[in-house]
């Protein structure tokens, strides 16, 4: 027998490729799995619970791309031909009758024994009616053939593609006024504290207020789900476990605050002796004491409660596994590498996301980088990802990452 234990080696920190693949990992085991049928001007935002199939061509027939005039390239030699109707969108055309031309405006049915369209501006109109080509023709010109976008039966939009203006067109396009999609996410917001307060109270000795709920609040929101606000909670173990138990009808808690280690790191307590605690300090900064587990079933995410923390967290982690739980197969952000305009001369241990924006062909970091400082993000476009062990300079490439793809 030892006289003297051996000293446990400390946890290692997770890597974030790490970390995000168990946490989408995760989400797949335990999708929403509630569909509802919504109207098309209510889908914005929401996720696609079915693939949307074709139920029409588009176009459905044959059409003009351009005003002008339609004719069948076989019946013209070259002569000028005789205008035997006029074609506007919306209207059905006669037959074209053989040896003319028919007057047609843009997206208006090609008429039957019609192969070819010439622009208004390439053709002179004589004096008795007739119209002159001036140029070749060739078959097919200026038409848009049936089924050029879609075929009956072709898959459009796959399940699990957020709507947007885009999406809705389309769907409008193919005659869908209502379209299935996944229930609301459920998510309840917890700041815990006991120096926190409220935007428009008084502050106390040693007080802050409180920006971390609002800024996931508004996020959440911007993402569609549907947010439970669950307030302040002090810093108290019997506290953190009463609130959690209350807490069982939403699909994510999603916490700030008190996930750092130490005496005050209530939520991770309660996870280890009433629940499942999968993830815990993170190879990222700003950012590391990040938390995943369950309490009772209901999963949890701990984010740090400094602002840029919160901010780091929640957009590269949390936030994609709340899209894959809802069934958005693609969730990584779009990133392009640009040249750095600054220097980072001292290598890190952990992934670093540095507040900057792009200017004059560069991107520039904020000034003070502290995980305190969230004017830092307020100023920037976006985060530059700064990796292990590696020293930026300027003009060197480097990957970042716009706010404009994490801020919805």
């Amino acid at each position: 027998m030892k006289a003297v234990a051996e000293a446990v080696a400390p946890r290692p920190l997770m890597p974030v490729e790490e970390a995000l693949a168990q946490l989408l990992a995760l989400a797949d085991s335990a999708p929403i799995p509630d569909r509802e049928q919504v109207r098309l001007a209510e889908a914005e935002g929401r996720v696609l619970a079915e693939d949307l199939i074709a139920g029409l061509d588009l176009p459905p027939w044959p059409n003009s791309a351009m005003d002008g005039y339609a004719l069948c390239l076989a019946d013209w030699q070259g002569e000028p031909l005789s205008v035997s109707q006029r074609i506007f969108a919306g209207h059905a055309p006669e037959a074209l009758a053989p040896g003319t031309c028919a007057r047609i405006f843009t997206g208006a049915p090609l008429p039957a024994g019609a192969d070819c369209v010439e622009m208004q501006e390439n053709v002179d109109v004589l004096a008795d009616g007739r119209v002159r080509f001036l140029h070749p023709l060739r078959s097919e010109q200026n038409v848009r053939p049936q089924g050029q976008e879609t075929r009956v039966g072709e898959q459009v939009l796959a399940a699990g593609t957020r709507l947007g203006p885009i999406e809705l067109g389309l769907a409008a396009t193919l005659g869908h006024g209502r379209l299935p999609v996944v229930r609301r996410a459920r998510v309840a917001v917890l700041s815990t504290g006991d120096e926190l307060v409220e935007p428009g109270q008084p502050l106390g000795p040693g007080q802050i207020y409180n920006s971390n709920r609002r800024l996931l609040v508004s996020w959440l929101q911007r993402m569609g789900c549907e947010v439970v606000d669950a307030g302040i909670l002090a810093d108290d173990l019997e506290l953190t476990r009463q609130c959690l138990a209350g807490l069982g009808d939403v699909d994510l808690i999603l916490s700030t605050g008190g996930v750092s280690v130490g005496e005050a790191d209530y939520l991770g307590m309660a996870l280890r002796e009433a629940g499942q605690l999968a993830l815990w300090k993170l190879a990222i900064k700003p950012g590391k004491p990040l938390t995943f587990g369950h309490f009772r079933g209901v999963p949890v995410i701990g984010l740090p409660g400094n602002p840029a923390s919160t901010l780091v967290t929640f957009g590269l982690l949390a936030r994609p596994y709340l899209l894959r739980r809802l069934g958005v197969r693609k969730v990584a952000p779009l990133r392009f590498e640009v040249p750095a305009g600054f220097d980072w001369p001292k290598a890190g241990s952990r992934r670093e996301y540095l507040r900057a924006r792009i200017q004059d062909g560069a991107v520039h970091i904020y000034k003070n980088q502290s995980s305190g400082v969230l004017r830092s993000a307020a100023w920037a476009d976006g985060v530059v990802e700064v990796r292990e062990g590696t020293t930026p300079k300027v003009g060197d490439r480097v990957p970042f990452i716009p706010f404009s793809e994490l801020l919805d």
